[in-house]
């Protein structure tokens, strides 16, 4: 569920304030009130989660001083300003300052409401967007984006900071819905790249005439330079290497062919991803064996959701929870049956697939009908015939349910652990000692 917007609201007249905020809390907004614009500016900084209305006759500092303190503190800040008639040239003036907007005495509290509405979209995708550069430029939130305690995570997240300082170019290989982009997202923001240019594009997504001008040039109208320029000194994902012409191959396998002085770094690193849908065809066999040999010198392999064990409940719990929170209801209950199912699916399509599943098992669970089971088995056949014919140890389902059990409880009483012992039964030293086998935490829940 997307976070609430703030409109901060200041107007040295009391009633004003009062009206404008008892309106806007009407139209569903948060709001907070401010006499003047000193008292706001302790209050307000970058990255305000909200907007801000504001008179601009005001004692003290005015409107125009006061934007243009917060435009020198968040340019992107939206402010709407309130002006009587005369201060209209004021108004237009600060929009060229950087004002979103102006509302003129006697205003429609509508047409507030509508400019409020756009405001705050527009902030949401500004934050929403710095929020994306940051994860982007910060290793440690992309590793805890791969969610997961299995052998072969942990071998995943231990490749990804090994191959992230080499530094080299990298071909990353593996199902589809396994997190492949994910992953090349974390081998830059890891290495000595953080921070500098990440740029992605699809090679099956355009043309080639299309696809030679966003990579080499001349770039599209709009756009300075083609992106083996724009990425100088960053990194170049490749997502669909396999659907790159073999003319564009070439001229690729030239590019990382391209060396800086001796003892200096490539000056783009490369990291292509291969989507092969074909089991029975080899990525080594999509590519120009050169630049397949030269890309695959550093290679990944994402692992697919089936090898990954108990991970699969802890993604479905944790998939639940955020759609339930989404959709304003409860998330389901997974029985000891369900999560044997969930553990024996061949998931086909991994982690996404699983993502559809928790979505549409939240929605049904909202009406209060179905099962996951059923959900499951309406997949497709494959997930039918497995959860009929495969199995695993019993010691396998008997532990993933219990980790889940536990998990699930722990979450729902917000790590009280007193309360998660009387609803379990379980005396505090083996509470203890499950938790520790299961690798969790009391911090996690609090």
């Amino acid at each position: 569920m997307a976070e609430a917007m703030t409109i901060a609201i200041v107007d040295d007249e009391e009633d004003m304030r009062q009206s404008i905020s008892q309106w806007l809390s009407l139209s569903g907004y948060n709001t907070e009130t401010f006499a003047s614009a000193t008292e706001a500016l302790s209050a307000l900084s970058a990255d305000y989660k909200g907007i801000v209305i504001s008179d601009i006759k005001m004692p003290g500092m005015d409107g125009m001083a006061f934007l243009k303190r917060l435009m020198s503190m968040d340019s992107a800040l939206p402010v709407i300003l309130i002006t009587g008639h005369g201060d209209v040239p004021m108004a237009v003036e600060a929009m060229q300052v950087g004002a979103y907007d102006f509302l003129e005495k006697p205003f429609d509290p509508e047409r507030m409401a509508d400019l409020a509405r756009r405001a705050t979209h527009a902030r949401r995708l500004t934050l929403d967007n710095r929020q994306l550069r940051r994860e982007l430029s910060d290793g440690t939130v992309l590793l805890r984006k791969l969610v997961g305690s299995s052998p072969v995570m942990e071998r995943l997240r231990e490749d990804i900071l090994d191959l992230a300082q080499a530094d080299g170019h990298v071909l990353i290989d593996g199902e589809t819905g396994t997190g492949k982009t994910l992953v090349a997202a974390a081998l830059h923001a890891c290495g000595p790249r953080q921070g500098k240019k990440f740029l992605t594009i699809s090679c099956a997504a355009y043309e080639e005439d299309e696809l030679t001008s966003h990579l080499f040039g001349p770039p599209p109208e709009g756009t300075a330079l083609p992106m083996v320029e724009q990425a100088r000194g960053g990194t170049l994902c490749l997502e669909d290497i396999e659907a790159l012409p073999a003319s564009l191959q070439a001229r690729l396998l030239s590019l990382i062919n391209d060396r800086e002085p001796a003892g200096e770094s490539l000056p783009v690193r490369v990291i292509a991803i291969c989507s092969n849908q074909d089991p029975e065809v080899r990525s080594e066999d999509l590519l120009r064996s050169d630049l397949y040999y030269r890309l695959a010198a550093m290679s990944i392999k994402p692992p697919p959701l089936r090898q990954r064990g108990e991970d699969i409940l802890t993604l479905f719990n944790r998939f639940s929870e955020t759609f339930a929170e989404e959709y304003g209801c409860d998330a389901p209950e997974v029985s000891a049956k369900e999560a044997a199912q969930l553990l024996q699916a061949p998931w086909p399509g991994n982690v996404r697939q699983l993502i559809n599943l928790a979505e549409r098992a939240v929605l049904q669970n909202r009406r209060g009908s179905g099962s996951i089971t059923s959900l499951l088995m309406s997949d497709n056949s494959e997930i039918q015939h497995s959860l009929v014919t495969e199995g695993k140890p019993l010691k396998e389902y008997v532990e993933a349910f219990e980790r889940m059990l536990i998990d699930n409880t722990m979450r729902r009483h917000r790590g009280s652990i007193a309360s998660v012992m009387e609803e379990l039964s379980l005396p505090r030293r083996t509470l203890n000692e499950k938790m520790a086998k299961y690798g969790l935490s009391r911090s996690d829940y609090l």
